[in-house]
């Protein structure tokens, strides 16, 4: 016959064992209610040569709109060290102490006797773990003296990275962001480019990276003008950002600008994008044209972030 305080969902099996892997004991339980402790994450345990932390939520898990059930979960932790991709199938098995008998009830799935943990879910367990009612009826045993014995024991079945994968998001309403630079002394710059001060887009830094004798087939001809993904090389692996950015270098006679727009997906492999022959010597240099006036360039770039990639 069935145990009427359980649901479908779970089976129940009786141990004179405590659980091999944790054991939390609450002592006055009821204090959490009344100190409106909704949900109380134990310390970290090892099993499987994972991490854990059993989750309680004493009066029923509100998030998911729980009500007079006792919330019971198994979540994994620590999980940055953890493979790209990695998963984890796993048996688990939740503890009761019956302080009467002095044995243990033992809950599991009935459905499923291994839960998958993932990056996309950590948790797995009973939202509906037992009544509150046949928990806080002392006849059962589970609370007495406003004290009870929750554990839990968990056997990793197989751990495996499931190849890499990725989160792509697009920004709802992106706002773009405008860096003005301005460039002293201009002739003076001896070195192959010149890098603007970082500033913020999107959540990303950048940088305008500006190579007065050109680059690539620009080289000894033009101006070239490129946007940088600033510390790229400190990015976490996989991760990209797609922009919409504009460079422009200022005609301050007449308030006219020599511009470029594109856009562009920047990574720790592809950290700068823009123009080779952004505009050349001759223009550049025409006294007339006030790309530079009194040995100063204005150069300004505005950038919009419309979509970030970072691994799962």
């Amino acid at each position: 016959m069935a145990d009427p305080a359980l649901d479908d969902k779970q089976e129940k099996m009786m141990s004179d064992a405590p659980p091999a892997h944790y054991v939390v004991k609450i002592q006055s339980y009821s204090l959490l209610s009344k100190n409106s402790v909704d949900k109380y994450e134990s310390g970290v345990f090892q099993a499987g040569g994972c991490k854990w932390r059993l989750v309680l939520h004493p009066n029923g898990n509100k998030s998911k709109n729980v009500k007079e059930h006792v919330s019971l979960y198994l979540s994994m932790a620590e999980t940055s060290s953890l493979a790209s991709g990695w998963e984890v199938h796993a048996l688990v098995r939740f503890f009761l102490l019956d302080q009467n008998k002095d044995s243990y009830s033992i809950i599991q799935d009935a459905m499923k006797k291994e839960w998958r943990f993932h990056r996309m879910k950590l948790e797995h367990g009973f939202d509906q773990f037992l009544p509150m009612k046949t928990f806080s009826d002392a006849q059962n045993g589970y609370l007495v003296d406003d004290t009870c014995v929750f554990g839990a024991e968990v056997f990793v079945m197989k751990e495996k990275s499931t190849g890499k994968g990725e989160n792509l998001l697009m920004v709802n309403d992106a706002i773009s962001q405008k860096h003005t630079w301005k460039v002293d002394n201009f002739s003076k710059l001896d070195k192959e480019f010149s890098e603007s001060k970082v500033f913020i887009a999107g959540n990303q830094k950048w940088k305008i990276r500006l190579y007065p004798g050109g680059k690539g087939s620009g080289l000894g001809a033009f101006v070239s003008l490129y946007l940088v993904l600033a510390d790229s090389d400190t990015l976490p692996p996989g991760t990209k950002v797609f922009a919409d950015f504009s460079l422009r270098i200022l005609d301050q006679l007449q308030g006219r600008h020599f511009s470029g727009k594109a856009n562009h997906w920047f990574s720790t492999s592809s950290q700068e994008s823009g123009w080779a022959r952004f505009l050349s010597h001759a223009t550049f240099y025409y006294p007339n044209m006030g790309t530079l006036v009194k040995d100063i360039c204005m150069v300004d770039a505005e950038v919009t972030v419309l979509g970030v990639v970072n691994a799962l």
